[in-house]
């Protein structure tokens, strides 16, 4: 027997758009010879749906375009087609399993993940029933994602008695790093608690912050992966399985590739900038280029995702920049074919500076001429957006966002920030493997310069911040882990730096509030993941 896996990138709300393509999907299915084909997690609508799910009308939309895929589907194949189910006043996370024009069976969702960017359960009702249905000689139990992430869960144990063949598994597992080792991981526990075979098909493509990495995978009762997708892009699978004689079933696939730990995660970062462009209709981004670190990578970034000449880069120099950081923005640009556009801002400085003095008298320069810089670019860039369609990139980092290194309608102005989630650290690692294994576009100066906002003289980071090498495992334990300054002290860090450190990240929660979306790669990143009041008086 062979079953299809339609690893699809699917776009929320375009549903007559997605039920064509698990049609064209079943098609290929059906001429490969396949029985049944799966795909992803809620495939009609796209995941996640969000409160669209609240809109009686977007239902029954999802329920006419789940319709004609089961009276389109090709003639004897079984397709497992997940789409919102209303029954009543309960709306169900469900596949319905069609073949020749009927419904099989529908399963809802047992268990609603409630945690991370999760909220299900605000928005579905859970299933408290399994599903098993005849796949030829075979017995196939049906579940959805977080059915599966729990080998002791009741989704789980519901199937344990009831002996299935083979299990099929529907989903939409958002990435973070390393995320398809837990999930293959998790997946083989349950396949060895049942004795059956697992096969998984998960959603690829990004959505808003969310990034779906795919790698679709198939395994023996014993734990064995005998098919793998890739990871971030579509694909479509065929996996054979055979009677071993009365000692269950051997399965048959290939496996892709696996990939590093750099190249994992820019494929997420790619991904995400790509599909968030693309999906939103946008035909080119805007990157204002100092010459630092961050804005480079967000350009190489933005080049690969879509292409140099969808990518326009500003350099924006002031009093303050330096000829090497200006240089090195035109090298760039010049080395990865991006148009290139210099617009100084010195003369725009001077004239709000002259306008202000009536104001502010004879007080000292301070942070508020630094941010007047920041913001009078954020004018120029928005203007270039505003008369052009391009999509303004926000370039700060993770480490940045989280300390409020960062100016408020500045340099956090834009539609996208596709680094937001790196700190800053994983950021100069992720530029020298880049310039390592695909070509060294980064001027090398870029990544050995101290880095610098250049909004005053001989400004560095370090003049505010502690080293990022300091800064970031500090970071990782208080934003990702949520240990509190005591655990943190206990591993080994300096009290003083880690009280230092939860102020600057405690107080900055207004910024973040108020900031760009930007592709999730870690287990916690700021926004769906982390959600703290922004008056909040608690330190530890």
């Amino acid at each position: 027997m062979k079953i299809g896996i339609a690893q699809i990138n699917m776009t929320v709300g375009a549903l007559r758009r997605n039920a064509d393509r698990v049609l064209e999907y079943a098609g290929r299915a059906a001429e490969a010879g396949a029985e049944a084909i799966l795909f992803p997690e809620l495939a009609v609508c796209g995941y996640p749906p969000e409160d669209l799910i609240l809109k009686p009308h977007f239902l029954r939309d999802c329920a006419r375009e789940t319709d004609r895929v089961r009276e389109h589907l090709p003639a004897g194949i079984t397709a497992l087609v997940g789409a919102p189910v209303r029954e009543g006043d309960a709306i169900y996370n469900a596949v319905s399993v069609l073949r020749d024009g009927s419904v099989l069976g529908i399963y809802r969702k047992n268990l609603l993940p409630n945690y991370a960017v999760f909220d299900e359960k605000r928005l579905f009702t859970a299933g408290e029933a399994s599903l098993l249905f005849d796949l030829g000689p075979l017995r196939a139990a049906v579940q959805i994602c977080e059915d599966s992430w729990f080998p002791d869960g009741a989704a789980v144990a519901r199937l344990a008695d009831r002996r299935p063949d083979v299990v099929l598994n529907c989903s939409a597992s958002p990435y973070h790093r390393r995320k398809h080792r837990e999930r293959e991981a998790t997946f083989r526990a349950v396949s060895q608690r049942l004795g059956a075979p697992l096969i998984c098909c998960n959603l690829a493509g990004g959505q808003d912050e969310l990034v779906f990495d795919g790698g679709s995978l198939a395994l023996e009762p014993g734990g064995e992966v005998r098919c793998r997708a890739p990871l971030f892009h579509e694909d479509f699978r065929l996996v054979e399985l055979e009677s071993r004689g009365g000692k269950g079933l051997r399965i048959r696939g290939e496996c892709a590739p696996e990939l590093d730990e750099h190249e994992e995660v820019y494929g997420a970062l790619a991904t995400g900038l790509r599909d968030y462009v693309d999906k939103n209709g946008f035909h080119a981004v805007l990157i204002s280029a100092s010459g630092g670190i961050d804005s480079a990578f967000a350009t190489v970034l933005a080049a690969d995702a879509l292409g140099a000449d969808r990518v326009k880069t500003l350099t924006m120099p002031s009093a303050y920049s330096s000829e090497g950081t200006q240089s090195d923005a035109a090298a760039l640009a010049e080395n990865l074919g991006t148009e290139f556009f210099r617009i100084p801002i010195g003369e725009a400085f001077e004239c709000c500076e002259k306008t202000l003095r009536g104001v502010w008298g004879e007080r000292e320069p301070d942070i508020a001429e630094e941010n007047m810089q920041a913001r009078i670019r954020a004018v120029y860039a928005m203007a270039l957006s505003n008369k052009f369609g391009w999509l303004l990139l926000s370039t700060g980092n993770k480490s940045e966002l989280a300390t409020g290194y960062c100016t408020l309608y500045g340099d956090m102005a834009g539609g996208f920030a596709p680094i937001k989630d790196v700190p800053k650290t994983m950021l100069y690692a992720l530029a020298r493997w880049r310039n390592r294994t695909h070509g060294a576009v980064l001027p090398e100066s870029i990544l050995t310069r101290p880095p610098s906002a250049e909004l005053r003289p001989d400004q560095k980071d370090s003049d505010s911040l502690p080293p990022y090498d300091e800064l970031d495992p500090i970071l990782e334990g208080y934003v990702e882990q949520d240990l509190g300054i005591d655990a943190l002290v206990e591993q080994g860090y300096d009290r003083a730096l880690v009280e230092r450190v939860v102020d600057l990240v405690d107080r900055s929660e207004f910024k973040r509030r108020q900031g760009v979306p930007g592709t999730r790669i870690t287990p916690k990143a700021f926004g769906r993941d982390r959600r703290l009041p922004m008056v909040n008086d608690y330190r530890g």
